[in-house]
């Protein structure tokens, strides 16, 4: 019994150490941590339970049998984050270059499997030199049978992956099939092909930072959700981000008490939106003057920018937000934001989280690129993921609803629940402007006629009244009231019980 267990203190030890300590040095040198330390300040202190310490690879070509280290590259369990429970796994660069071999991938699978038979989210630590050459076709059979949990994880239970280092080739796909990418700055990268590649295929010269790094990834591609500095801010954030998440599908939001009240006026909001219809001002005042204690948690800040999406509380309920942002190409609808917004209405529609949307849309970008693109289809992703959303919807017009944009921003026609508009509102085809140059084109000579004609249809449609008359509009709000009026809304909704049409699954434009 004795000799067992000294082995076992032994080959704990060698586990712990993985690579050996000069690469754990290189790592540190590198300003990143080792795997065991990524999850110690993830989880909460003294949770993490790790499984399948002494797991080994099972590879004997090119030498192979001979070099093996306890936990083959990836450190795999379950722990609790602010006292509530995740399975994690975080790849180990020290050994083997976090590589992925069969057995690592079956250490992943085994705990995919258990989160989703236990409903709590999958953190996936990514650091890997991906596939482990030595292995052939076992690596990509592991790499296939991740992907396939990926999927059937999709929408039951939270997936998040936060990129730490490098991850390329075929080891991209099982991030991209998760919820959220974070990365780290300077220290991670994503792509399929490396920069040597690119340059044998396509003679272009670039830097593996610039073709897969952190800030292209979060303000080109649009496939990160967020960049941080370093490994310990990246962690310390991903513990705050997952206190606006269900555990699963099947849970509620966690709530979490606040002294914030909901009854909080804020006369400021009475002069945010300015005089002159073709003035920007920020949203984001908007969001953090509503949200309780102005915490909010964005998404994709620095991609689509002239849509707004991201994690708020009210009475201590986390709410998603999707807004307009009138700073950025006037708050207009294009191709990246439609797709940024879709996605994310989908995953709070997945998971049981309200959608609070805040209109200032003057319609979809115009031009040749929006058109060759494909607006068409990439606009009706947003406009789909909305009509097929059946969580709690409020949506509050703070001032231009022009055209089809109107529509797909949760409007009541697409079963927003609660739809409001301030008094600044303009809900109409199109503005005054241009309205009046198709209506009355024989006027076009006569500049004063048309300064009429225009006066007169701004005074009818550039105001929330008509559409309230038809009943789309709820209610016309004061501004200041307007956290008060969501929060109540969003009250009164908790109890929604609305299903859509039983069917496999819907075919989205993708």
């Amino acid at each position: 019994m004795e000799d067992i267990l000294i082995r076992l203190e032994e080959m704990r030890n060698a586990a712990q150490l993985g690579g050996g300590q000069a690469r754990i040095d290189s790592q540190h040198a590198k300003g990143k941590l080792t795997a065991r330390e990524r999850l110690v300040l993830l989880m909460d202190e003294g949770s993490f339970e790790e499984w399948d310490m002494f797991v080994e690879h099972d590879c004997t070509d090119f030498g192979m049998g001979d070099n093996k280290v306890p936990g083959d590259g990836v450190v795999t369990g379950h722990g609790l984050v602010n006292g509530r429970r995740v399975f994690a796994f975080s790849q180990d660069f020290t050994v083997f270059g976090g590589s992925l071999s069969a057995a690592h991938a079956r250490k992943i699978c085994k705990i995919m499997d258990q989160a989703m038979k236990v409903g709590v989210p999958v953190i996936g630590l990514n650091d890997s030199g991906g596939a482990r050459i030595q292995e052939g076709v076992a690596s990509l059979a592991g790499y296939a049978d991740v992907f396939q949990r990926n999927v059937l994880a999709s929408g039951v239970v939270p997936q998040i992956s936060m990129i730490m280092g490098p991850c390329a080739g075929g080891a991209v796909y099982s991030p991209a099939m998760t919820d959220f990418i974070f990365m780290v700055k300077d220290s991670s990268y994503m792509f399929v092909t490396g920069p040597e590649v690119v340059k044998t295929v396509t003679n272009e010269t670039v830097t593996a930072e610039e073709l897969g790094g952190a800030s292209t990834h979060t303000s080109k591609s649009g496939v990160a959700d967020l960049a941080f500095e370093n490994d310990v801010e990246a962690l310390l954030e991903l513990r705050r981000f997952l206190g606006f998440l269900p555990l699963n599908n099947k849970e509620q939001p966690p709530h979490r008490p606040t002294d914030d009240p909901l009854d909080r006026p804020d006369m400021s909001l009475d002069t945010l939106v300015p005089a002159n219809p073709n003035k920007p001002y920020d949203m984001k005042e908007l969001i953090e003057k509503i949200v309780d204690e102005g915490d909010f948690f964005e998404i994709q800040p620095t991609n689509a920018a002239n849509i707004i999406t991201g994690f708020g509380r009210m009475e201590g309920h986390p709410v998603g937000i999707v807004a307009n942002q009138p700073m950025v190409l006037a708050g207009c609808l294009d191709i990246a934001s439609s797709i940024k917004a879709g996605r994310f209405v989908r995953f709070c529609d997945a998971f049981n989280i309200p959608i609070v949307t805040l209109v200032d849309v003057p319609g979809f970008l115009p031009g040749t690129a929006q058109e060759y693109g494909g607006i068409i289809k990439h606009g009706a992703k947003l406009l789909y993921a909305y009509a097929e959303a059946t969580v709690p919807k409020v949506t509050v017009i703070t001032r231009k609803a022009y055209g089809g944009a109107y529509d797909v921003m949760s409007s009541k026609h697409l079963r927003g629940d609660v739809n409001y508009a301030w008094p600044s509102a303009e809900i109409a085809v199109m503005g005054p402007k241009g309205a009046v140059e198709i209506i009355f084109r024989g006027d076009r000579d006569d500049p004063a006629k048309l300064a009429e004609r225009e006066a007169a249809y701004r005074e009818k449609f550039a105001n929330p009244f008509v559409a309230g008359q038809y009943g789309f509009i709820d209610d016309v709000i004061r501004p200041h009231n307007t956290r008060r009026r969501i929060g109540r809304a969003l009250s009164m909704l908790r109890t929604k019980d609305i299903q859509n049409p039983w069917k496999k699954h819907g075919n989205i434009p993708l």
